[in-house]
């Protein structure tokens, strides 16, 4: 059977949605620096943007409701003496944040209860931060709180180490070591594990309390940044990067045995933009963004690869995006991400992903529990090596306005320092790239992913002609052999023909009416040449089977002569045999179809050909011409 499959997915349709323009964030002056950050972070509350301000750095906070334009002063968060690089929100404290500067200082800061951009004063007040941590010698580029541990966060530096703090120590409490300067950092959903890339183009698996790397491999090969993200609850790691030329690259890493990417690097395209993954553990999507272009194209992992899904394009393109936490997103308008981009410098246009469907209650499918806002654990626990889950919502209660439900996450299938893989992602052979062999045999082809890929020649007559031949040759009048062919596997449901004929049914039971206790045969060789015994062959029709509640006719066959075979074994064959026959006469009349069509297939194989000695002697006598 020939066509195209379509891989079944819930999300393969998500689409997205951009905003009008009065809608969005407008009249910012966003950093210009050029360090190599996201510039804006955002939680359901609030949206955190680095700020280009003179006479020392400063970031603001703007709450996500107040959209449209801004006023011209807005209350800024200061205390940094140089430019703010990285912002990040505690996931388990909306109004608590943590900041990295140019000046090698990581403060933290806490919204104000009530906190609002639009107030009577002239000059609104600056926010003050409630904690200033040093640690660094260098400027601190990333900051990134751990997503199982409460207020533990990890920051990385230009004097090549990462160090993890204890918001409420006030100190940094261990330090891992690199060759050069971290490029990107990612937790694990237990927070015990950790990736980072680095421009020594190495990639590293760390086990943060150990201070040390489990895994340290190459990475991307080329000279630009390259980023990392954690899988969620997988373990496995997605990185993008450049190649050697410059093509833009996207990798899928086994933590258990990161030699290599799983099937290598799959190549994006060759636009020179730095290119922002961003993992959804919920719908089991990763988003691409690029830096300096409008398009964020997304894929589904399923089967250890990324499918790709669709492209959100757009003419304007953004410099910084931030990713909603999944107990943020519209509910009631089947929104499963929302991203905020950063467009021009000057304001920030949310962008809905939407799956498209028209019920009005609530979609569990495309809605599972997600994490809330309670810790597994104490910042003090975790730093003692206590190993957990944070518990996880149900955005079902979320979607009728009630108390979310708190659902305890599942421990054991989670990774830990050892590696132990999510369920899904479980696989024998660490290495393992392709799904199991029962699994490949009704999967069906993967959506057409947006990389240079080589297509074959299209079949040519020859081939069309062995293929109708080989068809034809299926339907052949065989015998005592099924027409089906055992050794073919199919991905659809096949539903079997009915053995049972009407009128074969019918003589049964007329024969069964008129002669009610019919004796025990012996076996009788099958009637129309199959080899196999009678009663395997009247085995297919149900009404010829015997019941248990039918009589024996034994003791009649041991008073009287020997009978004939029972009419109603008869009259069964006999319908059985008309069935065949009918079969028979089927593929006759289909085996002469394909013979026809055969015949007119190389009819027009010679039709083609005198058509191309015509052209060619035309072509020779425009030539002499």
């Amino acid at each position: 059977m020939s066509g195209r499959f379509v891989r079944a997915s819930k999300y393969r349709h998500v689409f997205g949605q951009s905003t009008k323009k009065e809608q969005c964030y407008d009249n910012l002056r966003i950093s210009k620096n050029a360090w190599d950050t996201n510039l804006i972070k955002a939680n359901p509350h609030y949206i955190s943007v680095n700020w280009e301000s003179s006479g020392g750095g400063a970031f603001a906070v703007i709450p996500i409701d107040e959209r449209g334009r801004l006023p011209e002063q807005l209350p800024l968060f200061r205390g940094h003496t140089a430019a703010v690089l990285d912002t990040d929100w505690s996931p388990f404290d909306d109004s608590l944040i943590a900041s990295g500067s140019d000046d090698a200082k990581v403060f933290i800061w806490k919204v104000p209860e009530g906190f609002t951009l639009h107030t009577d004063a002239d000059e609104p007040q600056d926010v003050k931060p409630v904690s200033r941590l040093t640690g660094h010698s260098r400027k601190v580029g990333h900051v990134l709180f751990n997503p199982a541990a409460a207020n533990v966060f990890a920051s990385s530096s230009g004097d090549y180490t990462i160090k993890l703090w204890d918001v409420e120590a006030g100190t940094p409490q261990l330090s891992l070591k690199h060759g050069d300067i971290v490029q990107s950092l990612s937790w694990s959903a237990s927070g015990s594990l950790m990736v980072t890339t680095c421009r020594d183009k190495k990639l590293r698996i760390w086990d943060a309390r150990q201070q040390k790397p489990v895994h340290e491999v190459a990475g991307h090969s080329g000279a630009k940044n390259s980023r990392a993200v954690w899988m969620g609850e997988h373990d496995r790691v997605a990185t993008t990067g450049f190649s050697r030329m410059s093509d833009r690259q996207l990798g899928l890493w086994d933590i258990r045995a990161p030699r290599e990417p799983m099937g290598g690097f799959q190549i994006l395209d060759s636009i020179s933009g730095v290119c922002m993954p961003f993992w959804d553990d919920g719908t089991q999507m990763l988003y691409l963004a690029g830096k300096g272009d409008g398009n964020i194209r997304y894929y589904e992992y399923e089967h250890d690869k990324f499918e790709y899904l669709s492209e959100y394009k757009s003419a304007d393109p953004q410099r910084g995006i931030a990713f909603l936490p999944k107990r943020g997103v519209n509910i009631h308008a089947n929104e499963v991400m929302r991203a905020f981009k950063t467009v021009g410098d000057s304001y920030i246009e949310p962008v809905s992903f939407v799956v498209p469907r028209r019920a009005e209650v609530f979609q569990n499918d495309i809605y599972p529990p997600t994490v809330g806002t309670k810790p597994a654990m104490s910042a003090s626990d975790w730093f003692a090596g206590k190993e957990g889950m944070p518990p996880k919502i149900s955005l079902e209660d979320v979607y009728d306005g009630q108390e979310p439900t708190e659902i305890q996450s599942e421990v054991v299938s989670r990774p830990s320092t050892s590696g132990a893989a999510t369920a899904p992602a479980q696989a024998p052979a660490p290495t393992k790239t392709e799904p199991e062999p029962t699994k490949t045999a009704s999967a069906p082809a993967p959506a057409p992913a947006p990389v240079n890929v080589s297509r074959g020649p299209p079949p040519s007559m020859k081939d069309n002609k062995d293929s109708m031949a080989a068809m034809a040759s299926r339907f052949a009048d065989n015998d005592g052999e099924d027409s089906s062919s055992d050794d073919e596997t199919s991905s659809f449901e096949e539903i079997p023909k009915p053995v049972e004929r009407p009128i074969a049914s019918r003589q049964v039971e007329q024969q069964r009416a008129a002669e009610p206790s019919p004796p025990q045969q012996k076996e009788q060789p099958a009637p129309f040449g199959t080899g196999a015994p009678a009663a395997a062959a009247v085995a297919p029709s149900p009404a010829a089977a015997p019941t248990p509640k039918e009589p024996t006719a034994a003791p009649e066959q041991a008073n009287g002569p020997a009978r004939t075979p029972s009419s109603a074994a008869a009259g069964a064959a006999a319908g059985i045999r008309d069935y065949l026959q009918d079969i028979k006469a089927t593929l006759e009349q289909q085996k002469q179809q394909m013979a026809a069509q055969t015949e007119q297939i190389a009819a027009l194989v010679a039709e083609v050909g005198a058509l191309k000695e015509k052209l060619g002697a035309a072509e020779g006598e425009e030539r002499a011409a």
